[in-house]
């Protein structure tokens, strides 16, 4: 495949989160043509039958095949023991499933091994779509095989940004925001490949998101040429007792200063 590796181990376990991905991607699609059943989380939320069982299973395969790994996954009740791993999987089953369940194709599976607190191997399957992105830590990135890059662009009029149009033109800004394409996606693992590919420029987000929205995407994006922080300019660092981050920004290195100057100055809320 081409990939430039830190040892065997990392090809080891890019080929087995890249199998894992894909079937785990079938079963969610086999499930949807069969009819789910969704229900909400306290914060409203939808989760269905589905991603609970591409979970299961995604953990009894990737687990079985990797016992000292430790396990972090959206719908997985969080073990405490992952703090004393070495490596672990961080894994979102469903990324996107309000797409999912309306037949959008942003939703996929997303799966990273994390090592010192940094992802070091990241699949992301959008199955509706067949596309695979992958990374290795110093491997580059890429989709269905081949090699991608960020976008280069320096300025922020008429750039493609995915983020909440609403958030981006509040009057609360204290200097407006330039014309810009804005778009969303439910997937935050797919926005990220979506700027690691150069299909968007960057991505803004002032609002929590976990570990798992993340793990994958970041190395994906960071191997593509991306700066993948927070909104005060922070490297984001895994495996923490709290799966959580505040923001999130993440473009070319160009870009993603000039978004920087706008957001950094802001105190969000815990």
């Amino acid at each position: 495949m081409g990939w430039r590796l830190r040892g065997s181990r990392g090809l080891d376990d890019l080929a087995l989160i890249t199998e894992a991905a894909t079937i785990a991607g079938e079963m969610a699609v086999s499930m949807r043509a069969a009819g789910l059943t969704t229900s909400y989380k306290a914060d409203k939320t939808p989760v269905t039958d589905a991603d609970m069982a591409v979970d299961d299973w995604l953990r009894a395969r990737l687990t079985a095949a990797r016992p000292d790994y430790g396990w972090l996954s959206e719908e997985t009740v969080d073990d405490a023991a992952r703090l004393d791993c070495s490596r672990l999987f961080i894994v979102d089953p469903i990324d996107g499933t309000r797409a999912y369940v309306k037949d959008r194709p942003w939703w996929g599976v997303s799966i990273a091994v994390v090592e010192a607190g940094l992802p070091v191997t990241g699949v992301f399957r959008a199955p509706d779509r067949d596309e695979t992105y992958a990374a290795t830590a110093g491997g580059g990135a890429r989709l269905n095989g081949a090699v991608i890059g960020c976008s280069a662009r320096d300025v922020l009029e008429d750039c493609t940004l995915l983020a909440d149009a609403p958030m981006m033109k509040h009057p609360a800004w204290r200097t407006p925001w330039p014309e810009m394409r804005i778009e969303n996606r439910n997937s935050v693992a797919y926005r990220l490949c979506s700027v690691a590919s150069g299909e968007f420029d960057a991505t803004l987000a002032l609002s929590y998101k976990s570990e798992w929205d993340l793990a994958a995407g970041d190395l994906i994006a960071r191997e593509a040429g991306c700066q993948v922080t927070d909104h005060k300019g922070r490297r984001l660092a895994y495996n923490r007792p709290s799966a959580r981050f505040r923001s999130l920004v993440c473009a070319g290195p160009a870009l993603h200063r000039l978004i920087l100057a706008r957001v950094q100055p802001i105190d969000l809320p815990d």
